[in-house]
This record gives structure tokens, sequence and C-alpha cells, in this order.
């Protein structure tokens, strides 16, 4: 069932899709379909953004995120970039530095630092602004599960009493205690991590002792972490044995000058039970879980909003395509079977770190201590660690790999390009739709491809860049790039090549009404293009 399909009766109730929380994750969700045009209903049983930070860090794939979102000029001047991770023995001399300081890949800062409650203000505001979204707070969900009348029906409480919607799609973005994950009927996979740490958030005038980075005390009987938070704000997180229980300023003594007795406000003191966990499945029917509804992981790499924020933009314009372009439903399919993946290998990423930097509570947590510590002194592994920590999407239907890995399931890079006279970012040029970006002269049967399936076809060449777009080509050995809306490689055409690895079985995927699908036959006969150079 498409948009156009939809039965206009009791249409205050009927709606394309209702988000389940609005949070981080669940308000991203609705900007990225807002600016697709899909409306959505967002129930939030909190009245108000939570005040206290939680998230303190994203990388620079988010950053691209947040600028497809339309917030990355005032999420700017509200960050500020870090230097990355450093590990500290346990009378914090430095064992190893993983910078990740300059701008990245996708064209940010690779670490940001920031205060959570302040961008939540900034997606809330943005959200004010999008007519296509609609913010319910105070408003408790009761249940979702299916509807004679619609894919999903959804029952909620608020202060005015019960109500319920019909929707064409529900996003669970409750977090880890999601009711829509009992709806979906996933159970956790566990991961085998869990520790309990006390968290504590101070303001303090101090000149505190800080790289403007992480610092992570690989002190087995005693593990921490330290974040400077914002001009005067700090984050320690501490693991505390049975019984361990000393004197805050005496745990944070090390970062503070010696002797200080100034001002030290506590402003919250709690503890957190870090865990690994993988929801066994994230979709039933018209029904999805993102961010913590769908995997909880520890915060040694600072990737847990990170990781729902790519659940939003990895879904959105796919949920986008099948509701208001007649997108084949098998795009939902890819969903899961490309995000769960990447998911697991972040959160094996944080659990090996925990384990390694913390040093576990097992026999061998010695020996790991001491291959850490040498290990981190082969020249450039740092260096090469901290580049980037996102691993290339699996092969599925939107992302086709031929014998070779090359560019498929990585993200195009996004270098400032030109546009009558004015510079712009790549991603703002082009737009969210597909688009191929090609490095050499146009052939005739790409560009008639393209046409058919109404897909932007930009030789490198006009873009105005500073030559990042045709070395990434020519190091993939491409002459062309199939992009995704989410800037994910889908397939290329190797060098030399004559067309794409697998275009008729993508094509199909992609199809609308508005454009037919060009046959194999049709692709195949298309004139070759020359291979003169």
């Amino acid at each position: 069932m498409t948009l156009d399909t939809l039965d206009t009766r009791d249409e205050d109730t009927r709606v394309p899709v209702v988000i389940v929380g609005a949070g981080p994750v669940g308000v991203t969700a609705a900007l990225l379909l807002a600016r697709r045009g899909i409306r959505t209903v967002l129930l939030e049983r909190h009245q108000d953004v939570y005040p206290l930070p939680r998230a303190l860090v994203v990388d620079d794939e988010v950053r691209r995120i947040l600028q497809a979102v339309g917030i990355d000029e005032e999420f700017a001047a509200i960050a500020r970039p870090g230097n990355g991770l450093r590990l500290l023995d346990a009378r914090h001399r430095v064992m190893a530095e993983f910078r990740r300081s300059g701008h990245g890949h996708h064209g940010h800062p690779q670490t940001s630092m920031f205060e959570q409650p302040r961008l939540e203000r900034l997606l809330r505001d943005a959200l004010a602004r999008h007519p296509e979204c609609d913010l319910r707070p105070g408003a408790e969900v009761t249940g979702v599960g299916p509807d004679t009348m619609g894919p999903v029906r959804v029952t909620y409480r608020d202060a005015d009493g019960d109500h319920e919607l019909r929707a064409e799609a529900v996003l669970g973005c409750d977090g880890a205690g999601s009711r829509t994950r009992e709806a979906v009927g996933a159970v956790w996979e566990d991961l085998r991590f869990e520790e309990s740490w006390t968290v504590v958030d101070v303001r303090t005038p101090a000149a505190v002792r800080s790289w403007e980075g992480v610092d992570q005390v690989c002190d087995p009987h005693r593990p921490a972490t330290f974040i400077r938070v914002a001009e005067d704000r700090y984050r320690w997180e501490f693991r505390l044995g049975d019984g361990d229980r000393p004197p805050l300023r005496e745990l944070v003594a090390p970062w503070l000058p010696p002797s200080y007795d100034g001002d030290f406000e506590v402003v919250r003191e709690t503890g957190y039970t870090f865990r690994a966990r993988l929801a066994d499945r994230w979709r039933a029917g018209r029904v999805f879980l993102l961010g913590d509804a769908a995997h909880l992981t520890p915060p040694f790499i600072g990737q847990g909003l990170c990781a729902g924020l790519r659940d939003a933009y990895n879904l959105t314009w796919k949920l986008a395509r099948v509701l208001g372009q007649g997108g084949d439903e098998r795009l939902l399919d890819t969903y899961e079977s490309e995000r769960k993946p990447h998911a697991r290998h972040m959160i094996r990423l944080a659990v090996a770190m925990g384990w390694a930097m913390t040093g576990g509570q097992d026999g061998a947590a010695a020996l790991r201590r001491r291959l850490l510590a040498a290990v981190v002194r082969v020249p450039g592994l740092s260096t090469a660690a901290a580049r980037d920590l996102s691993p290339a999407l699996a092969a599925g239907p939107l992302v086709r790999r031929g014998v070779r890995r090359g560019l498929a399931g990585t993200h195009c890079p996004q270098p400032w390009a030109s546009a009558d006279g004015r510079r712009i970012r790549l991603d703002d040029l082009l737009g969210g739709s597909f688009t191929v970006l090609i490095a050499v002269e146009p052939w005739p049967s790409l560009t008639a491809l393209a046409h058919g399936l109404g897909i932007r076809a930009v030789p490198v060449a006009d873009l105005g860049d500073d030559g990042t777009l045709a070395a990434w080509l020519r190091a993939g050995r491409a002459d062309a790039v199939l992009l995704r809306p989410d800037r994910v490689v889908m397939d290329l055409v190797p060098a030399g090549g004559r067309a794409f690895t697998d275009a008729p079985a993508w094509a199909s995927l992609l199809h609308t009404a508005r454009s037919p699908v060009p046959s194999e036959r049709a692709v195949a006969k298309s004139p070759s293009r020359s291979t003169t150079r």
C-alpha cells in the first residue's frame, strides 16, 4: 500500500509514520522523513528534553547525517573538535594516542565534543519548523500491533485520555526498555559484556588537566574515563570494586591542580550498567527498531548515539521511497541486513576496547594488558586505528559487489564543490537523491540507464572540487559509481569496464510508476563507450 491508496476516513487517526520516542534518534528520523515529504507523529512520554548530558561525542560520519538533517551549522556552534582517544596506565602515563583530529573523509571534524541536551534542543527547534512533524509530548504508548485497516495500530495515553493511530509504518526509537521491541517479538542477544560504573558530571573553574580528547585509564583495579564536556564541565567514569568508595576528590585528584580546594559542583553522580546487546530481530512487518531499542554498546569508543543516527539515516530514505515513490517493499528488508552486522561490529570493537583497557576481571586480564602495551607501540598502528572505525556495509541488494570488494558499501568522500561561483558541500550540491559520479567521459548506455531511472549523472570534473573525488575513484579503480541517498556506493563500473556490476537487479528495486525500469536487454544493447582515453 502506498500513500496514494490510504483510506481518507478518520484522517486525524491516520498517519504515514508513527515514531515512538522523541530522543535524538526519533527526532532525526522525523526530520529526515520530513525533508522527503513524509508526515510523522512522534509520541514521547516525557514533556521536555532530558536536561543532563549523556552522549558527548560524535564522529564525522554522524556530522554528515546532521548536515543532511539541516542543523550542521547550528551544531558547529555548540560543538568543538576533539583530539581522539588517549590510553593511560595506572600512573597516568601515556601508553598510546589514537588521534582523530582535523577533518575526515566525510568533510567534518573527525571527533566533535558536545552536550547532548543542546543537540536535542537544536533538533527540537528544527522539528518545530517542519509542519510534516507532529510532536506529542506526555504521550505514553500502550500498544503497537497489526491493524485490519492498515499495517499498524498504535495506542497511547496522555492527559486527555486514550487515543489510537493507524500508521503505514512505526519506528521504535524508545530506548533500552522499548515497548516497540516487545511488539516486534525481539529478544536480546547477549554479547558478553556487563559492568557497573559510576558516572560523575562536575562543574568547576579549576584548571583541570585535559588534552581535549578522551582519557582512558587502563588500571585493572580502578579503570576510569575522563572527558571535558564544556568550558567548565567535566565527566569522569569509574569502575569501582565492592567496598571501593573513596571520596570523589580523591578519585579526580590526578586531573586537578595540586591541593586544589576551590569550587567543585557535582552536577550528577549516578551508577550505570554498561552492556553489550543486540536485538535478534529489528523488524516485524512495518514496525522497525532503531537506536537503543535495537542495540546497546559500552561507551568506550563513543559510538552509542552514532549507531542510532546511522539507523535513522539508513532506514528513512528507503521508507520514504516505498511510501511515497512506489519503491519495492524489498528495500525495507535491507535495513536490518545492512545495519545489524555493522552494529555488531561496532559493539564488538567497544567490548574489545573495554576489556583491553579496563583489564577485565578474569585470569587473562594481565596478559591482555601486556599485549596492549606492546601492540600500541607498533609504528603507525595508532594512526591507522584512528582513521575510521566504521566498516563498509555488507554485500546485498543495495550493495552490489563483483569479484573485487572495491568501493561498494563504502561512503563517498565529501569535499567542498563549486556551484554558481559559491563554495558548497558535495551533499548539499547533489541533494538527497541517487547520483552517478563519473570519472571519465560519459558513455551512451550509462546516460540511458540514469535517464530511465531518473538518476542524475555528474562528471566529477564538473563539480569543481579539489581533486578528491577523482583521486578516490582512481584509487578504487572505478570509472563511475552509483551513490545512494545516504552516499553509500551501491554499484560501480570498474576502470575500463562497460557497465555496472548488476544494474537490472537494483533497478527493479528502485523503480517508480513515473520511471520505467530499463530492461536487462536494453542495458546490454545500449552502445558501449569507447575505451579511448
